[in-house]
């Protein structure tokens, strides 16, 4: 994903998703409120069309898109599963199917675990404590959905 870590624009975007005000942001940055505000417009631009990028490469019907948090929800067509696709500042762009697993058996299991709970913090969320990333994701994408409602 194009994520622009390092961009002005991409920092101001996870500082506003993280709750500062536009005003603290441009005082941070010794910028203009004004300044903030079409950054954010532009970013949130550059986010909804990757948003829905991924969706279409990955044949996911869009239900809600919130560009503001960098999240999507929908339903993958092969796959007749619920979908999201999120923005992640450690993990990038990321689309995660909703599916039982064996997760105690998987090679990636500590992977799941480490981006499903590293998501939860970023988006200031608290996640009952369980081992189970399909619980784990459960749990964290319906506080997403209620959120954006």
């Amino acid at each position: 994903m194009f994520l622009p870590a390092g961009e002005k624009q991409f920092e101001f975007w996870v500082l506003r998703r993280n709750g500062l005000p536009n005003i603290n942001i441009a005082k941070r940055f010794g910028v203009s409120r004004q300044a903030v505000s079409r950054a954010l417009l532009s970013m949130d631009k550059r986010i909804e069309e990757t948003l829905l990028e991924m969706a279409r490469a990955n044949r996911i019907e869009v239900e809600k898109l919130d560009s503001k948090k960098g999240i999507l929800f929908g339903r993958s067509v092969p796959f007749k599963a619920n979908a999201i696709i999120f923005v992640s500042t450690k993990h990038g762009m990321q689309v995660w199917y909703e599916h039982e697993g064996e997760c105690g058996s998987c090679e990636r299991y500590r992977e799941c675990i480490e981006l499903l709970w590293d998501f939860a913090e970023e988006m200031q969320l608290k996640l009952q404590s369980t081992e189970d990333p399909t619980k784990i994701a459960d749990e964290l994408f319906e506080k997403l959905k209620e959120s954006i409602e």
